[in-house]
């Protein structure tokens, strides 16, 4: 399980050490892609077949199906650890999240998010505001 935030820095070539915290849960491998609002997953290669899975699934007739897998799917890098816990963060990627050389690294349960550092601020200013209106609607749902 993936928790917590953690600052770090994108050298010139896109490498950014993982936390070590979130390291020990990546040794049997690691996917990164595209994520959603603006970040990158990067998810557990297990987890990964799982979710790669479902989405091979989808119908292929359905337009919203055939989106979301070139998002997920087309978009999708294996990424290998350095001796110093670094991965490299391809640069369309780094380009997708507008990732200059700050990032933050967020666990959300199952996956890693990977965000600029400047969109999780103003994301996070944005969710602090809405708050309320976010649980009274997720309330509705049993969370």
């Amino acid at each position: 399980m993936f928790i917590g935030q953690y600052e770090h820095s994108v050298d010139q070539k896109g490498r950014a050490a993982v936390p070590a915290e979130f390291r020990r849960h990546l040794v049997d491998g690691s996917i990164i892609t595209k994520g959603l609002d603006g970040c990158l997953f990067l998810f557990p290669k297990n987890k990964w077949q799982s979710l790669a899975k479902n989405i091979g699934e989808l119908p292929i007739s359905k337009s919203a199906a055939r989106l979301y897998a070139r998002l997920i799917l087309a978009n999708a890098s294996e990424v290998e650890f350095d001796n110093q816990g670094r991965i490299l963060i391809p640069a369309y990627l780094r380009g997708y999240a507008t990732i200059k050389t700050k990032i933050i690294f967020t666990g959300v349960y199952d996956r890693i998010e990977i965000w600029d550092k400047q969109s999780w601020k103003k994301l996070s200013e944005k969710t602090d505001k809405s708050v309320g209106e976010i649980v009274e609607q997720l309330s509705e749902l049993g969370v």
